[in-house]
């Protein structure tokens, strides 16, 4: 099983061996998607974490008893093909580049496995195309672009 989220280092906490742990002690893999953690400062990580369901959940249960702060994606991001008219306004804001456009036809792309589910985009689409799914196999309308 996999789950995405985002870590709150506090700033006593940004000198443990985090994903280390995970995988020694949980047998979790940790794939970090991002991070802005600098030393003696707070930061953040967003990670996937792969392992099983009760791992995981053990795994959740160490990283708050370590006092980080744990965000789960609460869906995905998904577009409404109706909508977009593929302007790359979303792209512009998209900071892991889940979305972006490129030459020479400038459509719009979504790459969901790079996707962060920070939900900046949604408030940037001028044609309202863009919706956080909370549960993706009810979508009826949404699709993910080439």
């Amino acid at each position: 099983m996999k789950r995405r989220i985002t870590l709150h280092f506090p700033r006593e906490a940004v000198h443990q061996p985090i994903t280390y742990r995970l995988a020694v002690e949980f047998d979790i893999a940790a794939k970090i998607l991002r991070a802005q953690i600098a030393p003696n400062q707070s930061g953040t990580m967003v990670v996937e974490l792969s392992g099983d369901i009760d791992d995981l959940k053990a795994a959740e249960q160490w990283l708050e008893q370590q006092g980080l702060g744990l965000n789960r994606a609460p869906g995905e991001i998904q577009i409404d093909p109706e909508r977009c008219v593929d302007c790359g306004i979303c792209s512009s804001v998209c900071p892991s580049g889940a979305l972006r456009s490129t030459a020479p036809t400038w459509q719009l792309h979504f790459d969901a496995q790079r996707c962060l589910v920070c939900e900046q985009c949604i408030p940037s689409c001028p044609f309202q195309a863009i919706a956080l799914v909370l549960d993706p196999s009810s979508a009826s309308v949404a699709r993910s672009l080439p």
